[in-house]
C-alpha cells in the first residue's frame, strides 16, 4: 500500500489508547465534558459574533443563520459521537481522518486543526481584551491607554490578551482536572447570565425591528439577502467548535464510549438553543444596524436602560470568553500530542509532565504562539479563518464515518449515528455548503496555511511516520 494513504485499523487505535492509559489521566466525567463544551460554544458567539453578523451579513434573519449552522452542526456531532466512542484517543478529526481516509489526509486535517484552535483562541483573546476594557473604563474608571490594548496598527501591541492567555497557559500545564473544574464553575455562571438577559430583555422586544426580516440583498454576495443568510452561517459557524474540542479529550474520560456521546451532543444542543433565543431577542430590541461593535449585548440593555445589568453582562462575557480561550488551548496541544506520538512531529512534542501528567511542552508552545499573535493581530478576519477551518474539519469527519463503517464492519461501536447512509452525506453538503459563502481571501488563506503544512509533512513528518516505517516491514 502506497505509505501516503497508509491507515490504522480501529483495533489499532483501541490498542493504543489501552497502552498510553499511563499516560494522560482519565479523569472527566460526562458532565465534565458537556461543559468543556459548553464551557467552548457559549462565549464569542453569542457575545460578539451575532451582533457583527447580523450587521454586516443577515440582519434579524441572523436566527436563521444559527438554525442552518446548528443543523450542519448536529449532523457532524452525530457522526463526531460515534468516531469519538469508537476509537477513544486523544487527536479528534486528526485520528479519526487517520483511521478512514490515510496518514496524508490525517495529517491534512491534523493541521487544519492547529488552524482551527491556535487562530480560534487568538480571536477569543482579543474579544477578551475588548471586554475587559470596556469593563475596567466605564465601571471601575480604569483606562488602558489605546497603545497597550491594540495591535499595530492602532497600537503596539494587545497586553491584556497577551496576559489572558499565558495565565490560561499556565493553568492547563498545572492539569487537565482543574481546567475542567474552572471550566465547570465558569460555565455556570455565564450561562445564568445569558439567561437573565433573555428573560429581562424579553418584554422590550419589537416585532417592528424584526422588518423586514431577510433584508434585500445590496447586489453583492453575501450582503444581506439569502445570500447573507448563508455567509452569516458560515461566519458565526466559528462558535460551534466546542464539541470538538470535546473529543480531543477522549483519552481523559472516565469512560469514553459512554460519555464521549454524552459530552458531544449535550453541550450542541444546550448552545444551539441559547443562541438562537439571543439572537431573536438581540434583534429585537434594537435595530440590526447598530451592532456591529465588540459588545453588542451590552448595547441592547444599554438601550432599554437597564444599564445596571450591563456590568453583570460584561463580567459574563469576560468568564465565558476566558473559558472559550481554555477549552480551545486545551485541544490544541493534544493534537500536536497525538500527531507526535505518530511519528509525523518530533518525539518532544509527545512529552508528558512528570508530576502534572499534562503535555506540557505542547501547552507551553501554544500559549507562546497564541499570545504572540494576540498581541499583534487584528481581529478582522480570524473569526472567518477559524470558521473555513473548523467546516473542513466537520466535512472530513462526516464523510469517514460511512468509509469505517465498510472498512471495519465488525468493530465495536458503543454509539452509532442514526441513519448514517442520510445524516453523514448531509453533513459533509451541509459542512462544504457553508465554506462557500465565505470570502475569497479567507479561502486563499486556508490554502497558504495547507501549503506549508504539506512542506513540513514532506520533508518531516512522512520520513518520521511509524505507520509508513510498518508498512514497508
Amino acid at each position: 500500500m502506497n505509505p501516503l494513504f497508509a491507515r490504522k485499523s480501529i483495533s489499532q487505535l483501541q490498542a493504543e489508547a489501552k497502552e498510553q492509559e499511563h499516560g494522560l489521566h482519565r479523569t472527566l466525567s460526562a458532565f465534565n465534558l458537556t461543559t468543556l463544551g459548553v464551557g467552548a460554544i457559549i462565549g464569542a458567539g453569542i457575545f460578539t459574533l451575532t451582533g457583527v453578523a447580523a450587521a454586516q451579513y443577515a440582519g434579524p434573519a441572523i436566527v436563521l443563520s444559527f438554525v442552518f449552522g446548528g443543523i450542519a452542526c448536529t449532523f457532524a456531532g452525530l457522526c463526531y459521537a460515534e468516531m469519538a466512542a469508537t476509537v477513544p484517543i486523544a487527536g479528534s478529526a486528526y485520528t479519526y481522518a487517520y483511521a478512514t481516509l490515510g496518514e496524508l489526509m490525517g495529517w491534512i486535517i491534523g493541521w487544519d486543526l492547529c488552524l482551527e484552535y491556535a487562530v480560534g483562541a487568538t480571536t477569543v483573546a482579543v474579544g477578551w481584551s475588548g471586554y475587559v476594557v470596556s469593563f475596567l473604563g466605564k465601571q471601575l474608571g480604569i483606562h488602558i491607554p489605546a497603545m497597550w490594548c491594540n495591535g499595530p496598527p492602532v497600537g503596539v501591541a494587545n497586553l491584556p490578551a497577551v496576559a489572558i492567555v499565558l495565565a490560561v497557559t499556565v493553568l492547563l500545564v498545572i492539569g487537565v482536572k482543574e481546567s475542567a473544574n474552572f471550566t465547570s464553575a465558569i460555565v455556570v455562571v455565564k450561562v445564568l447570565v445569558v439567561i437573565a438577559f433573555i428573560v429581562a430583555c424579553a418584554g422590550f422586544v419589537k416585532s417592528s425591528n424584526w422588518v423586514p426580516f431577510v433584508p434585500e440583498n445590496t447586489g453583492v454576495f453575501g450582503h444581506f439577502g439569502w445570500s447573507g443568510v448563508l455567509r452569516g452561517a458560515g461566519v458565526v459557524f466559528f462558535a460551534y467548535i466546542g464539541f470538538d474540542a470535546v473529543s480531543t479529550t477522549a483519552q481523559e474520560a472516565k469512560n469514553p464510549q459512554r460519555d464521549m456521546p454524552i459530552g458531544i451532543l449535550a453541550s450542541l444542543f444546550i448552545c444551539t438553543a441559547l443562541y438562537i433565543l439571543v439572537a431573536l431577542v438581540i434583534t429585537g430590541i434594537v435595530s440590526y444596524t447598530t451592532l456591529n461593535v465588540p459588545d453588542p449585548i451590552a448595547v441592547g440593555i444599554d438601550a432599554v436602560g437597564m444599564g445596571w445589568l450591563s456590568a453583570i453582562v460584561k463580567i459574563g462575557a469576560i468568564l465565558g470568553l476566558t473559558s472559550v480561550i481554555l477549552v480551545m488551548m486545551l485541544g490544541q496541544p493534544r493534537i500536536f500530542y497525538s500527531m507526535a506520538h505518530d511519528g509525523l512531529l518530533p518525539p518532544v512534542f509527545a512529552s508528558i509532565h512528570k508530576r502534572f501528567r499534562t503535555p506540557y511542552v505542547t501547552t507551553i508552545l501554544t500559549g507562546v504562539l497564541v499570545a504572540t499573535t494576540a498581541a499583534f493581530l487584528p481581529i478582522t478576519v480570524l473569526g472567518e479563518l477559524t470558521s473555513i477551518g473548523t467546516l473542513f474539519a466537520f466535512a472530513l469527519v462526516c464523510a469517514g464515518v460511512p468509509i469505517l463503517r465498510l472498512r471495519d464492519p465488525n468493530a465495536k461501536r458503543p454509539f452509532k449515528t442514526p441513519w448514517v447512509w442520510v445524516v453523514a452525506p448531509l453533513g459533509v453538503l451541509s459542512s462544504l455548503g457553508l465554506m462557500v459563502p465565505l470570502p475569497g481571501d479567507t479561502w486563499l488563506r486556508l490554502l497558504v496555511w495547507m501549503a506549508v503544512g504539506l512542506a513540513i509533512y514532506f520533508f518531516y513528518g512522512r520520513r518520521h511516520s511509524k505507520l509508513r516505517r510498518q508498512s514497508q516491514q
